[in-house]
């Protein structure tokens, strides 16, 4: 006898359905319909810091690991020339350049030099003082998006 195809279909989902939960309450940053946001968003890998994706509320947002997240936004204001701390992160024969913000409890980072830009918030209980290692896992998805010119000096 013949199961009926939405039978079959949901229990092909179960065990993707199992795995869900609410997803994460991200703003969605103010330029996070830039068509670029789209290619980063679809390079962004699985798994960062050893944490698995999650899911997020907003268009253009990525979170890795459930207590303490890591949480990515794609479209923020791409910043002008400043005297903040800059790290490059060479990824597959590009540079990345992040701005790192020390937060208190977080480090915000955001690319320089990328519009639209992506902005990557890691808790300081995740990464302590290792925040270049997270950075250059995303590195290789925030390259998608365009150079405009400006560096890390």
């Amino acid at each position: 006898m013949a199961r009926p195809l939405p039978l079959i279909a949901l229990a092909l989902l179960a065990p993707a359905l199992a795995g869900c939960g609410e997803p994460l309450i991200v703003d969605p940053a103010p330029y996070a319909a830039d068509p670029d946001c789209a290619r980063v968003m679809l390079a962004m890998p699985e798994v960062v810091g050893g944490l698995e994706s999650q899911p997020t509320s907003s268009q253009a947002t990525a979170a890795w690991g459930d207590e303490y997240p890591l949480v990515m936004r794609c479209g923020v204001e791409p910043p002008g020339p400043t005297t903040d701390e800059c790290l490059t992160v060479e990824t597959s024969g590009e540079s990345v350049d992040w701005l790192i913000l020390d937060e208190g409890d977080v480090w915000r980072t955001v690319t320089f030099g990328r519009s639209p830009a992506v902005e990557l918030v890691v808790p300081k209980i995740r990464a302590q003082d290792a925040v270049g290692d997270v950075l250059a896992e995303v590195s290789r998805a925030a390259a998608r998006a365009p150079s405009n010119g400006l560096q890390c000096r």
